[in-house]
């Protein structure tokens, strides 16, 4: 799991980018927006992947703990 502060820290990225992003869509070549938009969609998905993670991470650990328990 991300600590807050970095989550945090992410989370402003996010907001310069999008701000970055409705400037370059008005003045920018279009393959500058759709990289600003690709690390936008990136921190996102780093975000919400880091919890994915950690879910299946305590899954597995109950289920390995309830395998042990019942051969014990």
């Amino acid at each position: 799991m991300l600590t807050r502060q970095v989550e945090d820290s992410l989370r402003a990225a996010q907001e310069h980018l999008r701000d970055a992003l409705a400037f370059a869509a008005r003045g920018e070549k279009p393959y500058v927006a759709k990289h600003i938009a690709n690390f936008l969609a990136d921190i996102d998905n780093l975000v919400d992947a880091q919890d994915l993670i950690e879910n299946m991470r305590e899954y597995m650990d109950d289920k390995i703990k309830e395998r042990d328990d019942k051969q014990t």
